[in-house]
């Protein structure tokens, strides 16, 4: 009976995937909200100061800490040729599952990532010096690019040439993305140019519905996967163009990916529609891989696609920790989350972040603004040092020690060495710490996004400054507020001239009342503001809530207040590893005294001057205590959740 309902979902499947090759005629489906050019959100308050000491720490300076990374010339004079060798990217590579291949091209995200998050930070920070380096940067790689528009990482010898792992598209989206954001903030037509040749030119080479270029074979295909992300360039080329080819041919590259084996199978369209099939492979594919699935569904309009869409996402749920950390340690291997043994990479919290920036802006769905701000607020904050500037690899929501293992768990295959804090960790890869330079920017330039010809949207909260025009009327608004860690707002508001506006301000999940003197509907989970603005006016609001005492999916409770999870910091001794650099150091830490807690129904708990004060019971005197919860990001060793 198994064998037979098998051999009906796959005779579906073959049928359906001949049904979404032709789907031209189908409409695609219109997008909720407009993403405003990169550049019109700069930072605020908090969390400008953390970009700024990003920039004077690891996100500005890691070209110096590995310089034979970031900067190997492997965009120009040395491009991948059929006799290049794999580079000694200084890694262990105990227990990797990639072969020599994924050596060869890894430099590329390396230092693209980094070049992404560099740019962005330089530009919404007015940062002068830096600019000037990233001007350089890009006339360098511009002058790189062939007659053809050839923009990448390998000779003629090999490329679109490929049957096994290579980078071909991956090493293509982590640079083109960086120069998108540089040409959307500078209107620089030769950047634009640039991008429009060599997106030609991937479309030329692999042209749509007669190529395979996920067709590589059964091995390790990592690089092939990740570039399915490709899919990031075109989305956005096509908002910026309204030219139906760049959505057109995402489709065809989710379709192809799908109708080839891969190492990274999760968002693949068959595993998709088996309902027994539980996420598997690696956490950063899986989550970047929303994305692309999310635009076949929207360029195609398919509606078996837009169901896929929502079967994958519930699954992603199973996979999240309260604090937003989606399993990355690194494969999922059909686990469950839980808070002490399942971790979370930086890349995947970058990743999923991203997705759900993305979903909200095409559905309009709130509960995609809620899970952004849970991630970033929460998990990504909580993998950073708050001492020093540097991030985990890998983390826990309960992080009892920061030794190189999981909680002091033994891999027998492999001497694990990410659960610790460093500014580039190149023990293992050089992938998180880039994309712990990307995250501020990529949250930022979701903030606020528009709708129709007067609507402002404040999707996600945070201390920021918008600059934009409605009706040719400059706006200004400048987001004064201490969020997440206070739950007070002011827009200040300045325009050009009198002007009607409509502006929608997100109002989070968790929010029980608002206090304000304004007068404002509800519609759809915004509060809607839609009046006369004088040419300096503001909104004033206030978010009440209440100490909420949540469940996670093991039956553990953890406690929230706004926005923040909070947890029980553990007092830790730091041991200094590798030196980089003066004041750029690998840093353990292990507990001084590694006391647990258990909930107590009657436990009192309140909230108090930022912090959340209750009771619970000391696992080894079994007496209870008043203990002291703090935000969850202010954390190295913590408890977070309580059985």
């Amino acid at each position: 009976m198994k064998a037979f309902i098998r051999l009906q979902i796959q005779l579906f499947i073959i049928l359906l995937f001949q049904t979404l090759a032709t789907t031209a005629q189908i409409k695609p489906l219109p997008e909720k909200y407009q993403v405003l050019p990169f550049g019109s959100i700069k930072p605020g308050g908090w969390l400008k100061v953390q970009m700024q000491k990003d920039m004077n720490g690891f996100v500005g300076n890691l070209d110096q800490l590995v310089p034979e990374l970031i900067n190997d010339p492997i965009y120009g004079i040395g491009r991948l040729h059929k006799n290049s060798k794999a580079k000694d990217l200084g890694n262990l590579k105990s227990g990797d599952a990639a072969g020599n291949d994924q050596y060869k091209w890894w430099n590329s995200e390396s230092q693209s990532n980094w070049w992404d998050g560099y740019i962005r930070n330089a530009l919404l920070l007015d940062d002068q010096v830096a600019i000037e380096k990233v001007k350089k940067y890009i006339n360098r790689i511009l002058a790189t690019q062939d007659e053809d528009g050839y923009l990448g990482i390998y000779d003629n010898d090999l490329r679109y040439k490929f049957t096994s792992e290579n980078g071909e598209l991956w090493s293509k989206t982590t640079l083109y993305r960086g120069m998108l954001a540089y040409y959307e903030y500078f209107h620089d037509e030769k950047v634009w140019k640039a991008l429009v040749r060599a997106v030609d030119n991937v479309m030329q080479n692999y042209p749509i519905n007669h190529s395979d270029p996920f067709n590589v074979g059964k091995d390790f295909s990592g690089g092939v996967a990740h570039g399915l992300t490709f899919t990031d360039v075109l989305d956005r080329m096509y908002q910026l163009t309204d030219e139906r080819k760049y959505w057109d041919y995402a489709h065809f590259l989710y379709l192809n990916y799908s109708e080839n084996v891969s190492s990274e199978t999760d968002a693949q369209l068959s595993n998709i529609l088996n309902p027994d099939y539980k996420l598997n492979t690696h956490g950063a594919h899986t989550y970047e891989h929303i994305r692309p699935l999310m635009v076949a569904a929207y360029a195609s309009g398919n509606p078996d696609l837009q169901k896929a869409l929502k079967t994958y996402l519930e699954r992603v749920k199973n996979c999240t920790t309260p604090t937003g950390g989606a399993i990355g340690d690194e494969w999922i291997g059909g686990r469950t989350a839980d808070a002490t043994h399942t971790g979370y990479e930086y890349c995947s919290l970058h990743e999923l972040m991203d997705s759900y920036t993305a979903l909200f802006q095409k559905t309009g769905n709130m509960e995609f603004a809620d899970q952004t701000e849970k991630i970033f607020y929460n998990a990504a904050q909580g993998s950073r040092n708050p001492n020093h500037s540097c991030i985990a690899y890998l983390k826990t929501d309960n992080s009892f020690e920061m030794m190189g293992s999981k909680n002091g768990e033994i891999e027998p295959d492999r001497k694990q060495t990410r659960y610790k804090y460093s500014p580039a960790h190149q023990d293992v890869a050089v992938c998180c710490t880039p994309n712990a330079g990307r995250i501020s920017p990529y949250f930022l330039k979701s903030a606020w996004m528009k709708e129709g010809q007067n609507t402002l949207v404040a999707a996600l909260l945070c201390p920021n400054v918008l600059e934009t025009t409605i009706q040719n009327v400059p706006v200004k608004i400048d987001e004064i507020t201490q969020y997440p860690y206070q739950n007070y707002f002011v827009f200040k508001i300045e325009m050009g001239k009198a002007n009607p506006l409509r502006i929608k301000i997100r109002k989070p999940e968790w929010v029980k009342s608002i206090v304000t003197n304004e007068k404002y509907t509800i519609e759809d989970g915004f509060l809607i503001f839609d009046r006369n603005f004088s040419k300096n006016d503001q909104i004033t609001l206030e978010f009440k809530t209440d100490v909420r005492i949540q469940e996670d999916l093991n039956h553990e409770k953890y406690l929230s207040y706004g926005a923040l999870v909070y947890a029980k910091p553990i007092a830790a001794n730091e041991i200094k590893g590798k030196v980089y650099a003066t004041g750029f150091e690998d840093l353990n830490y292990n507990p001084v005294d590694l006391t647990l807690y258990t909930y107590l129904k009657n436990n009192k708990a309140i909230y108090k001057s930022g912090e959340i004060l209750l009771r619970l019971e000391n696992s080894k005197t079994k007496q209870d205590e008043l203990v002291t919860l703090v935000p969850f990001g202010k954390t190295i060793l913590r408890q977070a959740s309580f059985r």
